[in-house]
């Protein structure tokens, strides 16, 4: 059931007016021309000592307006609603690697992080996703598209309706109806046109703070949205460093292959030389044919992986497949990491991940909507103002005597609107707004939980990996003497051909394992800035939609001044506003 209250205009009766708490006599009434003899537009005259029937009572109706819309705002700047405190969230005072030597616990900036890798092919590779990938783009735009949206709701402080009408409309009534009985007779109908032009505007004043709260909520949405592109980048330059190092680390690969395809095909050379004497059998040469045949076997499957790191490089810079020769062009050595990196601690990345700052975010845009749904709870006041001209053809009017002051038709005054039984469909959807909010609420600290896991992992493995990297180190250089020696012993008639097999067997294995644990350490180490929210700050200062897209967007829509950078791209501290604002036009 809604219930509405109209301050109507005052009442007429019969010899008075009751305006303002006086009374003035009856007005004199002009009597109905003769037919034929004019159109009858004389006006009601006062008698002598009575205020202008137009003047007074507009004055009247003005004056107490004037009186009640202050009142009205005095009220205005309260919201209902919760207002948003950040919760409680588990972190620990310091990482678990960090006693080791090799990490450090200072704060650092970690704006350019692959320059750490000092690989002047992935600075161009990042710089160039940067430009033109497309999934950042997509980010970006979803960022205007947020920044409408906040227009939208900045809108709705103002008067929410505005029209402009205008008609010409053919009526007939019934022959049967109401008006025939009393107007025609008592029989017949009556027809006419009609025509009116004006305009009406309906202003519902923000009494609960239920715009504002809409306000609050769609910019807090806004800079959530600004987070998420800063989650894109983040992600965007560690997916082009991890593909880099994949793509390295096959070549590297391949290169182990081919030096130990090379070792093998001199060791045939060596049995079927000693085959040809009779010193050996052909069991010797076709161990060593298997061996070669089976490490040649590898190079596809290595430059597969080569090929579809390329492949996946290309889709990230924004341009199809290729073999990326122009900037991949430089040493084709897998990326070092620095002898020492600096991690911080985790109270740090509650304000450098965008992915947390996202996750809370939310949650404030939220608590917005509790607020927004609890003012349906209340009463809604609002300002109504109609004007019309009007005029028929009915009689002697005509439809031309519209744009006569005198015809026309004023409706204005304050209104109230409450929603008083809605069955409990309106507390119920308090209950899942706060419901939802709850949900953001332990999604914010799980996200927080997963952020400090995503740094203990990858710190973990980037020091075990190092570990296991001087090992393998060790066991490759013990496994190339290895090799040297059983092939001066083979070729001495010592030892036979199975030890220089396993020998070749062993180096080859060590040297593919330690190429593959040095792309881990790196890898590592990219996962470890990537958990700790590094690389969105190369956006700050720059505007996150290309030139060209904007362009293509102005061109397809009226998009005001919602394409200038400082409308959308806000510093990540900015903390999320519920004041009005001008319009967006």
């Amino acid at each position: 059931m809604v219930l509405r209250a109209q301050t109507p205009l005052p009442p007429r009766v019969s010899g008075t007016s009751p305006i303002g708490g006086w009374k003035c006599p009856a007005l004199k009434r002009p009597s109905m021309p003769a037919p034929g003899t004019g159109h009858g537009h004389d006006m009601a005259i006062p008698e002598e000592g009575c205020p202008s029937t137009d003047h007074e009572i507009g004055r009247s109706i003005r004056s107490r307006l004037i009186l009640l819309v202050p009142v009205l705002l005095t009220f205005a700047g309260c919201m209902v609603g919760p207002n948003y405190q950040r919760p409680k969230v588990s972190v620990s005072p310091s990482f678990g690697e960090t006693g080791d030597p090799r990490l450090s616990a200072e704060s650092t900036n970690y704006r350019d992080w692959w320059k750490a890798f000092n690989d002047p092919v992935l600075d161009r590779l990042v710089a160039r996703a940067y430009r033109d990938n497309l999934t950042l783009q997509q980010a970006g735009v979803r960022v205007l598209q947020a920044r409408a949206q906040l227009g939208i709701a900045v809108g709705e402080i103002f008067p929410q309706t505005q029209q402009a009408i205008g008609s010409v409309q053919y009526n007939r009534t019934s022959e049967r109806a109401a008006t025939a009985a009393l107007f025609n007779g008592g029989g017949g109908s009556i027809a006419y046109w009609q025509s009116q032009i004006g305009a009406q505007a309906n202003w519902e004043l923000d009494f609960w703070g239920r715009i504002r709260r809409g306000i609050q909520s769609a910019d807090a949405s806004l800079l959530a949205t600004l987070a998420d592109y800063d989650n894109t980048l983040v992600t965007l330059t560690a997916d082009v460093a991890n593909t880099y190092i994949a793509l390295r680390t096959a070549e590297e690969r391949i290169r182990i292959a081919l030096e130990n395809i090379d070792i093998q095909e001199q060791t045939l050379k060596i049995v079927e030389a000693r085959f040809t004497y009779g010193t050996v059998t052909q069991l010797d040469v076709e161990q060593a044919r298997t061996a070669l045949f089976n490490t040649r076997a590898t190079l596809p499957v290595f430059e597969t992986q080569r090929r579809q790191a390329r492949d996946a490089l290309s889709v990230l810079l924004g341009m199809p497949p290729n073999d990326l020769s122009d900037l991949l062009s430089g040493p084709s050595t897998i990326p070092v990491s620095p002898p020492l990196v600096i991690v911080g601690i985790p109270a740090d990345l509650l304000r450098r991940r965008p992915d947390i700052r996202s996750a809370e975010l939310q949650a404030v845009a939220q608590s917005a909507q509790i607020g927004v749904a609890k003012a349906d709870l209340l009463p809604a006041f609002s300002l109504i103002g109609n004007l019309v001209l009007l005029s028929t053809d009915l009689g002697t009017f005509r439809l031309s005597d519209m744009f006569r002051w005198g015809s026309r038709q004023v409706q204005t005054g304050p209104s109230v609107q409450w929603n008083i039984l809605n069955y409990g469909q309106i507390t119920n959807n308090v209950r899942v707004q706060d419901a939802n909010f709850q949900q953001l609420l332990l999604a914010y600290r799980q996200t927080v939980l997963s952020a400090q896991q995503d740094v203990e992992d990858n710190l973990a493995a980037f020091l075990r990996n190092q570990d296991r990297a001087d090992l393998l180190a060790k066991s490759v250089t013990s496994s190339r003497s290895a090799v040297d020696l059983a092939v001066l012993q083979y070729r001495e008639g010592v030892t036979d051909f199975t030890t220089v097999l396993t020998a070749q067997q062993t180096l080859l294995t060590q040297q593919d394992n330690l190429a593959s644990t040095l792309g881990n350490i790196s890898t590592s180490l990219v996962g470890v800035y990537r958990a700790l929210g590094g690389g969105w700050e190369v956006r700050e200062g720059d505007d996150i939609v290309p030139p060209e897209i904007k362009a293509e967007m102005q061109q397809r829509t009226n998009w005001g001044s919602l394409l200038v950078p400082t409308t959308y791209n806000l510093p990540a501290s900015r903390e999320p506003q519920s004041r009005p604002r001008l319009p967006d036009w």
